[in-house]
């Protein structure tokens, strides 16, 4: 498939000179960039625990560890 992007012109000359120095073709060079890209694991989804405050006389004790083991993650 091809494809048109735009590049900043200070990008294209270091990543031209990067691909020089490797002995690879610029087209190469993004290739393998690309391919370590969508190798490369996703990061975890982190979420922002709230704090919920209880004047129940009958509440739980527990930890953040073990509300965050309690929680369903897809």
């Amino acid at each position: 498939m091809r494809t048109t992007i735009d590049i900043p012109d200070d990008v294209y000359r270091r990543v031209k000179m990067d691909a020089a120095a490797k002995g690879v073709t610029l087209r190469e060079l993004i290739l393998e960039s690309l391919a370590k890209s969508q190798a490369a694991p996703l990061p975890k989804k982190s979420f922002v625990r709230p704090i919920i405050h209880s004047n129940r006389k009958d509440k739980l004790e527990l930890t953040s560890e073990q509300i965050y083991d309690l929680i369903d993650f897809p």
